[in-house]
């Protein structure tokens, strides 16, 4: 088959693979994410085997698409997301950040520790539990309409504060194992251009687009000011990458940029077809992505055991700990929101498998571990959401 065609069957697969897991998923009550990520495991290599390793290796087709998918849904979310909203939840989510990585990092390290890795190695380790993945959390939020609440506005603002810290942790085991000693000056400056960053284009160009979008009506195409803006997300996402921070982190503020024209419902409805056909890449790729084979031994499956639950609970106490004053139901929303390690803990397992920090069967555990949280977290959080709206809506009356 010739190589065009070879990638046009892939993505066919993929693409009907992720709407019939999505529909089964929704069909018994689950979010369609769950659905989508499924559906990678069995059409991957663990399983049927119509997605081969080779295709979802980094910088193929397959691998390019996931990214851009995760990116337009971050930046579909930020279109959501007023700065003037994130403020208000600033302290919450602060804490939420700071404790959602100390814990998973503290309790990651020390089991790794247990289990005979040396000290530096048990960093490395304990690195793959820290970071969040905001895209799964998003698109569940995204499903039940819950965007606009509280708890998801902390939560968001949680994820790019644990981003920031993630990216600083990982700095500092990658020096360490290779041998380059802590070097706090560098991470010092890697923080304050971080920060300088997202201050500058979150405060600085919402500001400037909130006094003047105008600008945006003048091309003569009805398309134009989507176009001008998706320019602005793949933009931004460049560049954050060029500051050591994922590309959802830039994705996300040129959508809260955004969110301030006057045109913000017309891009909400504009982007949805370019949801619909590019987010499902990301999910079946994360879901494809693990190795069933390699788990097929009782100490494998035991370890995966411990680790996952050391992984939900870590984020969970932390998010609920730091949401507190949400209420009790509040922060657990938040501490689930916060679970999802996706695509973020299978960078840094790849990276400890190329370092030699970890074996084939290490590497799979951790990305296995990842996914997992990945999978179990929508379905309970679309439960307390759902029971959270019933209670809102039992208790109106009253307040009336």
């Amino acid at each position: 088959m010739h190589h065009a065609n070879e990638i046009l069957f892939s993505l066919f697969i993929v693409f009907v693979a992720a709407q019939i897991g999505a529909e089964i998923a929704q069909r018994l009550k689950l979010p369609g994410v769950v659905g989508e990520i499924a559906a990678g495991c069995i059409i991957g290599p663990s399983l049927l085997g119509w997605i081969t390793p080779e295709q979802i290796a980094m910088g193929t087709p397959l691998d390019v698409l996931s990214e851009i998918g995760v990116v337009l849904l971050l930046f579909s979310v930020g279109l959501e997301t007023r700065l003037e909203d994130l403020k208000k939840v600033g302290k919450s989510a602060m804490l939420v950040g700071v404790l959602g990585v100390l814990l998973p990092f503290g309790m990651g390290a020390f089991w790794a520790h247990a289990s005979g890795y040396d000290w530096g190695k048990s960093l490395f380790v304990a690195a793959a539990f820290v970071a969040t993945s905001a895209g799964i959390t998003a698109r569940v939020l995204q499903e039940l309409g819950a965007l606009q609440r509280v708890e998801s506005k902390v939560i968001l603002g949680a994820a790019v504060i644990d981003d920031i810290l993630a990216m600083l942790l990982l700095g500092v085991v990658v020096s360490l194992q290779g041998g380059e000693g802590f070097n706090p000056s560098h991470l010092v400056m890697v923080l304050a251009g971080a920060i300088g960053f997202i201050a500058v284009m979150g405060w600085g160009g919402t500001r400037v687009m909130r006094w003047n979008s105008t600008w945006l009506d003048k091309p003569s195409s009805v398309h134009s000011p989507l176009l001008i803006v998706l320019a602005l997300c793949l933009g931004l996402a460049y560049v954050s990458t060029l500051f050591g921070l994922a590309a959802i982190i830039g994705a996300f503020l040129a959508g809260m940029i955004a969110s301030e024209t006057r045109q913000q419902h017309t891009l909400e409805n504009q982007i949805q077809p370019l949801l619909a056909l590019l987010t499902p890449f990301f999910f079946v790729l994360t879901g494809s992505k693990i190795n069933l084979h390699l788990l097929a031994n009782a100490d494998a499956l035991i370890a995966l055991t411990v680790v996952t639950v050391i992984a939900i609970v870590s984020k969970l106490l932390g998010g609920f700990l730091g949401a507190l004053p949400l209420g009790r139901l509040g922060a657990a929303i938040v501490g689930f929101g916060m679970v999802p390690r996706g695509e973020v803990g299978v960078v840094i397992a790849s990276l400890g498998l190329a370092a030699g920090v970890f074996n084939d069967q290490m590497y799979a555990i951790i990305v296995a571990m990842s996914l997992l949280t990945a999978m179990v977290t929508p379905p309970i959080l679309a439960w307390l959401l759902k029971r959270t709206a019933k209670t809102d809506a039992a208790t109106e009356p009253r307040n009336a």
